[in-house]
């Protein structure tokens, strides 16, 4: 549990060699979160940046599981027979032949329920979806690449990291994202190459100093998390930047559809064809295949498919029906056969390039004394892409302020998983099903937001340096 640290690249490549799994956490969960990912791996061993140590041992104290802690830097002088390594053992007998199907990652993701779950990629995996990912948007020892996404998300390993230290490259780790920061590494360290998703895009754009910056290293950069929007990529382009887009999930290690760059103005909104290696269809709500263009469930086959979720057949034997991965996620494909993410099937939005599953949100809330019932929408935003409105029903008491509900949410998830606006509700809707009605909501809230009532959003923290 660190930010993007050179210790965790470290560890990752001992990993492999010696046949361990490496799980990266996300350096942003409660520690009421963290241990329920503990729990689902039950690990031999956490390694904890400086700033995670006290979250760890909180979380690890209150845990059913057991497993040696130690800080990350302390590794660096640490044998893996050293009691701080948690009984990992001699390494020589670790050291058996690594197998192609052999774990390499765990990384968590969550479902509809909010439970987490934890996504194994193999050797196998990672291997193939860098081959794609590198066929489509080739580097060389000679680029410079600055990772800003973390490494507790699968692209902060598989979108360039892994591709660019497997041709040499040289990789800059940013433990944060700060627009202004990236802008001076761009111009100092003459970055060529960087991933991120639209939101980072828009706030290296509205950086006072971006109109002036030295781009001009810059080969490319690639989006990811949802498709850039057309008056933010014409800001790039006309910047002299080629941006290349694409669709991706954790389950599919993630790389999955990729629009080159020639073909943005052509496709606006689109995510582009398949990667070699990676295999699609359509399916509509009976699992038939939907030919030619349409509307339907993205399906994925292929070696970058995962092996399924650590310690959960069930789980597994959900998302995988005979080889093929059900995404979610309902995608259009049109004549010349360019992908458009249009909607979800499975309940979950995107927020700055976080999943945030509504029925988690909801189980807290619900958590809440004074709180009856509870139902969470994404809605669209400029900056973030889509954020959090939280409906409630109060139930007895003095009035529950909207503060109230989002304090108590903070306290208890993480920063992106928080309402950024809640709904006192004396009633709220349901359909005849007994689900709720969440169009509905969604009505509400565009309404809301038209009339001026929703609230503007803050302006990201600048951390010192």
């Amino acid at each position: 549990m660190t930010e993007n640290d050179p210790d965790q690249v470290a560890l990752f490549f001992a990993s492999a060699l010696a046949r361990l799994v490496l799980v990266p956490l996300n350096r942003r969960l409660t520690p009421a979160e963290l241990r329920a990912e503990l729990e689902v791996v039950d690990p031999a061993l956490v390694a904890a940046g400086a700033a995670h140590a006290d979250d760890v041992a909180t979380a690890v104290r209150s845990s059913t599981v057991a497993p040696g802690v130690c800080r990350l830097e302390d590794l660096r002088a640490a044998s893996v027979t050293d009691s701080s390594a948690g009984g990992l053992g001699d390494l020589e007998a670790l050291a058996l032949e690594v197998r192609d199907e052999d774990p390499l990652l765990v990384v968590f993701t969550s479902g509809t329920t909010g439970r987490a779950k934890g996504a194994v990629l193999n050797h196998a995996n990672c291997f193939w979806t860098n081959l794609s990912l590198d066929g489509a948007v080739p580097l060389t020892a000679e680029d410079v690449v600055l990772q800003v996404l973390p490494q507790h998300h699968v692209g902060g390993w598989n979108v360039q990291p892994l591709q660019a230290w497997w041709k040499g490259a040289t990789v800059q780790l940013e433990p944060v994202f700060e627009p202004d920061r990236v802008l001076h590494l761009v111009e100092r360290r003459r970055v060529t190459t960087m991933m991120g998703v639209p939101t980072m895009y828009l706030m290296l754009a509205e950086e006072p100093g971006f109109a002036g910056a030295d781009l001009s290293s810059l080969r490319f950069v690639v989006v990811g998390g949802a498709a850039m929007p057309p008056e933010l990529l014409e800001i790039w382009v006309r910047r002299g930047v080629d941006v290349f887009q694409g669709y991706g999930l954790t389950e599919a290690s993630p790389n999955v559809l990729c629009l080159d760059a020639r073909d943005a103005a052509r496709y606006p909104g689109c995510v582009g064809r398949p990667y070699s290696y990676v295999d699609v269809e359509l399916r509509d709500p009976e699992g038939l295949r939907i030919e030619g263009d349409g509307v339907g469930e993205l399906w994925v086959s292929g070696p970058n498919v995962f092996a399924g979720y650590w310690g959960d057949p069930a789980a597994s034997a959900e998302a995988i029906s005979a080889g093929w991965l059900e995404t979610g996620d309902l995608a259009e494909r049109d004549a010349h056969g360019v992908f458009r993410i249009c909607g979800r099937v499975k309940d979950v939005f995107v927020s700055g390039g976080e999943n945030v599953y509504p029925a988690e949100v909801e189980a807290v809330l619900r958590e809440h004394p004074r709180i009856g019932d509870a139902a969470v929408i994404g809605v669209a935003d400029r900056r973030w892409g889509e954020v959090g409105w939280a409906f409630v029903e109060q139930r007895g008491g003095e009035a529950l302020s909207e503060q109230e509900v989002i304090d108590y949410c903070r306290a208890r998830l993480a920063g992106f998983k928080v309402p950024r606006e809640v709904v006192v509700m004396e009633r709220i809707p349901h359909l005849d099903t007994g689900k709720v009605d969440k169009r509905r909501l969604t009505v509400v809230a565009s309404d809301r937001t038209a009339a001026g009532e929703r609230a503007q959003p803050a302006p990201p923290r600048r951390r010192a340096r």
